[in-house]
């Protein structure tokens, strides 16, 4: 019998209707994967990697831009009404507030990008900017830099203020270090060419890490179109890694942050959350590491 309604079924082009399935089961596989950051290309692998990897998990993706939004109440409504299972909020700029709104919704929900902590009130997923910034504070010593700047993102992102946190807080160990620091409105391209033509109308530090390798391109266009020779008149260090950081025209050192491992454990710990909503809120890290390229002088003596 199993045999023939199969036949039948084929014979029809009969293929079961998830949607209405869910009225029974009251479970959708919906998973809304939340971000802000779509200006930004290196979301575009972001966004692949998750997608492929919760459709194999037989979940469906629901794609949504909170780009100008400010209040989560509005995403916690606007989830709900397409009956999501569980959400990832896949943003170091959103602030911690809007996961926190779906897990007050008793909506499942992982933090991807998130601000590490030792007591977390959801479930995070993402580097330590912290040690970032401190990380390239040690890079730019290691190569002789002593003027050198930041250059963040959003003032107001989470990321950029543990990035400069770290990077200023190694480099106020060294007393003929000089620091700087300068922030541009968003992770653009634009935004770090814009930013970077300011400070190269007065007198540029030596060397700079940037927010992310989009700011960081951004700062390499300005500081090329102005004459100037990188590295050997102004370095530029990113973060990321991101496919384009290693074309041959751009060949950005950066810091080389996992982004396949961090969407993985973020799809592993929200598939686990559906199953069992109740558990611990917990922080994942994931290391990082430098990749050198061509934007930065050589270095003198090994990192610490």
């Amino acid at each position: 019998m199993r045999t023939k309604v199969a036949k039948a079924a084929t014979e029809l082009g009969y293929s079961p209707n998830i949607l209405a399935r869910s009225l029974t089961t009251r479970r959708t596989k919906l998973i809304g994967l939340v971000s802000s950051n779509f200006k930004n290309p290196y979301f575009l692998q972001v966004f692949d990697l998750f997608t492929r990897g919760l459709q194999d998990r037989g979940l469906r993706p629901l794609l949504v831009n909170l780009s100008n939004e400010t209040d989560p109440a509005n995403s916690v409504q606007m989830l709900r009404q397409y009956s999501v299972d569980g959400v990832i909020v896949a943003s170091s700029t959103l602030p911690q507030d809007f996961a926190k709104a779906f897990r007050a919704a008793a909506i499942p929900v992982v933090h991807t990008f998130g601000r590490k902590s030792g007591s977390p009130e959801v479930h995070v997923v993402g580097i330590d900017n912290q040690y970032c910034g401190q990380m390239a504070a040690e890079e730019f010593l290691a190569r002789g830099y002593t003027n050198v700047g930041f250059l963040g993102g959003p003032e107001y992102a989470s990321s950029t203020r543990d990035r400069w946190l770290g990077f200023s807080s190694e480099l106020a160990k060294h007393r003929n270090v000089t620091v700087s620091c300068s922030f541009a409105g968003a992770y653009t391209f634009p935004a770090g060419r814009k930013t970077m033509s300011t400070l190269l109308r007065k007198t540029p530090a030596q060397a700079y890490f940037c927010g992310d390798d989009v700011l960081s391109i951004g700062a390499l266009s300005a500081i090329r179109d102005a004459g100037l020779r990188v590295p050997e008149d102004v370095g530029i260090l990113g973060l990321n890694d991101m496919e384009i950081a290693g074309w041959e025209s751009v060949q950005l050192t950066t810091i080389h942050q996992p982004v396949e491992d961090i969407v993985n454990s973020s799809i592993e710990l929200i598939a686990s959350l559906l199953e069992t909503p109740t558990r611990r809120p917990e922080s994942r890290t994931f290391a990082c590491h430098v990749v050198e390229r061509g934007t930065l002088r050589p270095r003198t003596r090994p990192t610490a």
